[in-house]
């Protein structure tokens, strides 16, 4: 029995740690000065194309806004960079399967007796895994020079979304500007 809740703890405590981490690429155009850029603003006509909702866009602008402006970015009514999102989401179900075989001995009843004999033990668990792009584009050139990538298991509790949806983009504007070589 003691198996059983050490596996059961084991597996909660690895979907936990999976649920919460954001896995982040970026890439960019290696022929941009990015120190030229410290204006930004958003291209609304790309951000009311992405598919999720309202509540959803204003939550994921508010979050890029913080980051931008912690980074020394100042949003502009005519700036040097437009910001672009867009989103996919892929439902993901997984299947564990352990258990069976024996686990020791049960007392007075030899090997594989009642408290010995392990059965089979499944769980079916469904998520939902999204994808955030943040583009960041020439303003002046209508050009794309920057591009971050988050991909995690998404909350769809209300009280939670703004947390997750500020994990996602603080991890994509982290990789921002990029170290470039000289």
């Amino acid at each position: 029995m003691k198996t059983v809740k050490f596996l059961s703890l084991l597996f909660i405590t690895a979907m936990t740690v999976s649920c919460s981490s954001v896995r982040v690429s970026s890439d960019y155009d290696e022929a941009v000065n990015f120190d030229q850029y410290k204006t930004y603003g958003f291209l609304k006509d790309g951000i009311d194309k992405a598919e999720i909702s309202d509540l959803d866009k204003k939550r994921i602008m508010r979050a890029i806004e913080t980051e931008m402006q912690e980074k020394g970015f100042t949003k502009s009514d005519k700036p040097a960079l437009l910001v672009n999102i867009f989103t996919k989401a892929n439902k993901e179900v997984n299947v564990n399967q352990w258990g069976g075989g024996y686990w020791g001995w049960g007392p007075g009843w030899g090997w594989g007796g009642p408290w010995g004999w392990g059965g089979n033990y499944n769980s079916v668990s469904t998520s939902t895994e999204g994808t955030l792009f943040i583009d960041l584009i020439d303003a002046s050139k209508k050009e794309l020079i920057w591009q971050g990538v988050g991909k995690g298991v998404l909350t769809f509790e209300r009280d939670k979304k703004q947390e997750r949806i500020n994990e996602f983009v603080e991890e994509i504007i982290a990789q921002f500007p990029p170290v470039q070589k000289k």
